[in-house]
């Protein structure tokens, strides 16, 4: 199934299914069809899936940080007119997801959140001295997946042009530095929202003791494994994925 990117006001999305809303939030060089499992089968499900395009490399390079991007997905709320949703946020996007529930935690029912950063950040942004050289991009886009062949063509070319477009890679290293900037150590105790943390046991970006950390310093969460499995859990194992979050929204009554 394809969905039609919409363009509203300042906003551009894909939105499907009616319910309680869940608003999905992509990474730093995260295409929106990453989510496709996921608007797929819970637009099925009794829920409206809404994936903003997130403007991480439209905003001036002074909002070009976590904070601002909060900000963005606050308003984009407001815009749709939704009271309370629900956000699943990976990699960048589980960061802006908990910015976010820290400034706003009374739009927010619950979070979902897998390889987010936030706590701990290896390899965004770094590593690109030698980014004209593409076999040198295609290692780096493979070792997000514990199985390399899930780094299609597309997806490596994806990241090549980002990192070769000069715009784009300061923006990049900006956000790099802001994820540092903002982290979330002090603030998550004080955070109550219900956060179901889905990680691949294989994550080489976000490392399996950072979804611990997670776990640990956040007061009302779960924590679920999903083994071989890299930092995008709901591309290389969807299916898995959709389970582990349905039933977690199930037993919260979500």
């Amino acid at each position: 199934m394809t969905h039609r990117l919409r363009k509203e006001g300042d906003y551009s999305y894909i939105e499907a299914g009616e319910g309680t809303p869940i608003i999905v939030l992509h990474g730093l060089m995260g295409g929106l069809s990453n989510f496709d499992a996921v608007i797929n089968h819970f637009s099925q499900k009794g829920y409206q899936v809404i994936i903003p395009e997130l403007p991480i490399y439209t905003m001036s390079l002074l909002k070009t940080n976590v904070k601002s991007f909060a900000k963005y997905l606050y308003d984009f709320i407001n815009f749709k007119g939704f009271n309370k949703v629900i956000l699943l946020g990976n990699s960048l996007g589980g960061h802006i997801g908990l910015y976010h529930t820290k400034l706003y935690s009374e739009k927010v029912k619950a979070l979902i959140i897998t390889g987010s950063s936030g706590l701990y950040e290896s390899a965004m942004g770094g590593g690109y001295t030698k980014r004209s050289d593409y076999e040198v991009i295609k290692k780096k886009a493979q070792e997000v997946f514990y199985d390399p062949e899930v780094a299609t063509k597309e997806i490596v070319d994806d990241v090549y042009e980002t990192v070769n477009d000069r715009n784009k890679l300061v923006k990049t290293l900006a956000i790099a530095k802001s994820a540092i900037r903002h982290n979330m150590a002090k603030d998550l105790p004080k955070m109550h929202t219900p956060t179901c943390i889905i990680w691949g046991k294989n994550d080489n970006v976000t490392p399996p003791e950072v979804a611990e950390e997670f776990h640990e310093l956040l007061p009302d969460s779960n924590l679920f494994w999903i083994d071989k499995c890299g930092h995008a859990a709901m591309m290389e194992h969807p299916d898995e994925f959709n389970v582990i979050m349905e039933k977690w929204l199930t037993e919260r009554g979500l």
